[in-house]
């Protein structure tokens, strides 16, 4: 369990590595965005990623 652990933890460490190195001004961009979009909004987007997510967890350890 903790080997699948640190592997997840470094996957979306380098994906947002490279997001950062590839696309810095998308990014700020995005961010921008998100500064201006209600709690609401945010809120749902978050929920969405969490179950996402999950589903493709749940997938993978099918």
């Amino acid at each position: 369990m903790t080997n699948e652990l640190l592997f997840g933890l470094g996957f979306v460490a380098v994906i947002e590595g490279l997001v950062l190195a590839l696309a810095p001004s998308h990014l700020e961009q995005v961010l921008e965005m998100l500064r201006r979009m209600g709690t609401e909004a945010m809120r749902y987007i978050g929920l969405a990623s969490v179950a996402v997510g999950v589903l493709l967890i749940w997938l993978g350890l099918r």
